[in-house]
């Protein structure tokens, strides 16, 4: 009864299988290739794990290359892919999104994910979920697990080549993020980490004042190694928020 979770961003495919369809579950293999070398999974990081049972994935980079993961999953015959969705409403996360079905699924999975966590913790209370990739979101679920908006803000790639593209002279090499730069790259990648701490700070502000008490800060993404060391608030780091979501989803319909 093996499971496979495949997390489809807009850099990188991460994919994890888990021993059953269920929160906890034993976790048998995983990997991460970036969205070039896709066409080669069948041959290479899939050829020598046992055939899944059942697959639910979460896709954000398009139609195209989903239909590409989808025939390296054909190494498996009796393998149907399943796709994650947003809805109105899925695992005690309810969805505020003027437009549910509009909201980023990878968004989506994350909270629900970040959720199930948090409950796991100790019981009920507010939660900011970041993931930090190729852009950063940021968004509050509130104690009920109702999710009552976010934010989506450039990520640190983003950010540096819009201001190489949009000035003259700050073709720079990446810098450090420190409190004072002294050189261009330093400033570069200090007023990014800045700017993106900042989001995540005035956030959490707001999700406390809204909700009084504290919420969970939970961060996950590529590139959450490189926004931690910046914040002043209290985090986890959690590499598995779209798996533990996709787990959770997939328990949920076998449940049904």
């Amino acid at each position: 009864m093996s499971f496979l979770a495949i997390d489809v961003g807009n850099t990188r495919l991460k994919w994890a299988q888990y021993a059953s369809p269920q929160p906890g579950a034993a976790l048998i293999a995983h990997g991460a290739v970036f969205l070039e070398t896709i066409d080669h999974l069948a041959d290479t990081d899939w050829k020598g794990i046992a055939p899944p049972s059942s697959m639910l994935g979460c896709v954000v980079a398009g139609e195209g290359v989903k239909r590409r993961v989808e025939e390296q999953l054909e190494l498996w015959d009796d393998l149907e892919p399943r796709w994650a969705v947003s809805t109105r409403e899925a695992c005690g996360v309810s969805n505020g999104y003027d437009h549910p079905n509009r909201l980023g699924v990878d968004r989506w999975v994350a909270m629900i994910g970040a959720r199930q966590r948090v409950l796991a913790q100790g019981g009920p209370r507010p939660a900011l979920v970041v993931m930090v990739g190729t852009a950063v979101t940021v968004d509050a679920l509130d104690a009920s697990g109702h999710f009552i908006g976010g934010l989506i803000l450039p990520g640190f790639g983003l950010m540096l080549r819009a201001l190489e593209m949009g000035t003259a002279g700050l073709k720079a090499p990446t810098g450090e993020a420190v409190d004072f730069p002294t050189n261009t790259s330093d400033a570069l990648m200090s007023g990014g980490a800045d700017a993106l701490a900042g989001a995540v700070e005035r956030m959490y502000r707001k999700l406390r004042r809204r909700c009084g008490a504290e919420p969970a800060l939970l961060m996950s993404g590529g590139a959450a190694v490189k926004l931690a060391p910046i914040t002043e608030l209290p985090f986890e780091t959690v590499d598995t928020l779209i798996f533990d979501g996709l787990l959770a989803l997939q328990a949920r319909r076998l449940a049904l």
